[in-house]
């Protein structure tokens, strides 16, 4: 009789091997489209008109239309919002202050320092976060198990109102805190002096 043993470490390590080549590929492909925002953000808006044509005309998997309008209204947020909350950067630094010690002795006041603006979540990840969101919707819409019957005009309403309320607190809390996270709309410019 043959022993099966020698074989499987060996075939093992070919499959580790092939999955490794693959995650390289892969993560070199997601290298190379890094600069182009454009591109890879086109690339999901086709996937996502897509999904969304495949649920018109399915007329089903609503929930799952619904799921993922949920999860990327979530990434929207995250990527809107600062790393640091303005509130309790400004409280962590008054206890600091008051302890005369650490990074609460440097000025944190708006004409004293530039603090750039730094995201939750940073554009690619919430590109890669989505279009693999995308994906996955795309592929669960295949399955019927997931075509749970809904009423799909209280789910569109919901996902409405649950938008305009997060959004509406989003922008009082930039307005609140002075901060604008999209490019430079509403930044100050300044003008160029002449030789």
């Amino acid at each position: 009789m043959m022993d099966d043993s020698a074989g499987a470490p060996a075939l093992s390590s070919r499959a580790a091997g092939l999955f490794g080549n693959l995650q390289i590929h892969y993560q070199t492909l997601l290298d190379k489209s890094t600069p182009h925002s454009g591109a890879r953000w086109g690339l999901t808006g086709g996937l996502l008109l897509m999904f969304l044509l495949r649920i018109i005309f399915a007329q089903g998997w609503y929930i799952i239309c619904y799921a993922l309008g949920i999860y990327m209204l979530n990434l929207f947020l995250a990527f809107l919002t600062p790393k640091i909350d303005p509130e309790m950067a400004e409280e962590l630094d008054e206890a600091e202050a008051a302890s005369e010690s650490g990074p609460g002795l440097l000025p944190v006041k708006n004409d004293e320092e530039f603090r750039p603006f730094i995201r939750r979540l940073p554009e690619f990840k919430f590109w890669l976060n989505s279009t693999k969101a995308v994906l996955l919707s795309f592929v669960c819409s295949f399955f019927a198990v997931f075509d749970i019957p809904v009423y799909w005009p209280i789910l569109l309403f919901y996902w409405i109102f649950l938008f305009i309320v997060t959004m509406r607190r989003q922008i009082e809390h930039m307005i609140k805190h002075r901060y604008v996270p999209l490019g430079s709309f509403g930044k100050q410019r300044y003008s160029r002096r002449g030789k």
